[in-house]
């Protein structure tokens, strides 16, 4: 399955949240997934990380994330980003959730995160635990 994580997915466990296992439960699966992240989710996961004065817990997600973990990066040119208006438009989405709901759409993957927002949407998500409890 090619899988779009939500920036959510990673605050949960960097964050130690409570749905933290959840997540990493789902990640431990990247083997038999195709993960990828947007460049928006890597930013706005630098940008909490920076507020926090976390700079070395932003290193070691992109180590052990994107170099040595195997997760994607995908982006939108700005071609795109008329997708990005009328998906928040059509299921009134704030800009990031509008942006991912693009890049699953540009992409064709599945999203996963906790945002129940994506309800709204024609796509849907997954939670991890629902990717995790079809895996049975």
């Amino acid at each position: 399955m090619k899988a779009l994580l939500d920036t959510n997915i990673f605050l949960e466990i960097i964050l130690s949240q409570e749905r933290a296992e959840e997540a990493k439960s789902l990640l431990l699966k990247s083997a038999q997934h195709e993960f990828f992240i947007t460049d928006y989710s890597l930013h706005s996961i630098g940008l909490v990380l920076f507020r926090r004065n976390q700079h070395e817990a932003f290193r070691s997600f992109l180590e052990d994330v994107l170099l040595n973990g195997g997760v994607g990066l995908l982006s939108l040119l700005p071609d795109d980003m008329t997708s990005v208006i009328a998906s928040s438009e059509k299921f009134r989405l704030d800009f990031d959730d509008a942006y991912q709901y693009a890049v699953a759409v540009r992409y064709d993957a599945v999203l996963i995160s906790f945002d129940t927002d994506f309800k709204r949407t024609d796509k849907g998500y997954k939670t991890p635990f629902e990717v995790l409890q079809n895996m049975l």
